[in-house]
């Protein structure tokens, strides 16, 4: 007897699919604050235990990106891959913007162009799958 691997299935059902994507793409938000945090949380970072373990924004960062995870895996139980995953790349958007207001980084023509690629894109990538 042979056991064949049977691909596992995707809800076909749009309804999820939206509900998915918008699943993910409030996870960018989460994914965003997770690395603003660990960069605060970085810029305090002293290399002994007791001072690690007292690092709340580096510690809450961590918290939030395994969140981010964790909606990551749920998302994709019900949404296709090819969709969801580019959805991520908001949060190089949202980081942008954060650290702009945040960190004073500078935002060049350029950094905005990148910007405006990314969002097309999943703008494309969102409405690929109408008819």
């Amino acid at each position: 007897m042979s056991a064949t691997a049977v691909p596992a299935s995707v809800s076909p059902n749009p309804a999820a699919q939206r509900r998915m994507a918008l699943v993910i793409a409030g996870a960018t938000v989460i994914s965003a604050a997770a690395q603003i945090l660990m960069k605060i949380g970085m810029n305090h970072f002293s290399p002994n235990l007791p001072a690690l373990v007292t690092n709340l924004p580096l510690i809450a960062g961590y918290a939030l990106y395994g969140l981010f995870t964790l909606l990551m895996v749920l998302a994709l139980k019900e949404g296709e891959l090819s969709l969801l995953y580019p959805i991520i790349s908001l949060s190089y958007v949202w980081v942008t913007a954060l650290s702009y207001f945040i960190f004073h980084d500078t935002m060049r023509p350029l950094k905005l162009v990148g910007i405006a690629a990314i969002m097309a894109g999943v703008a494309l990538l969102g409405r690929g799958d109408r008819r």
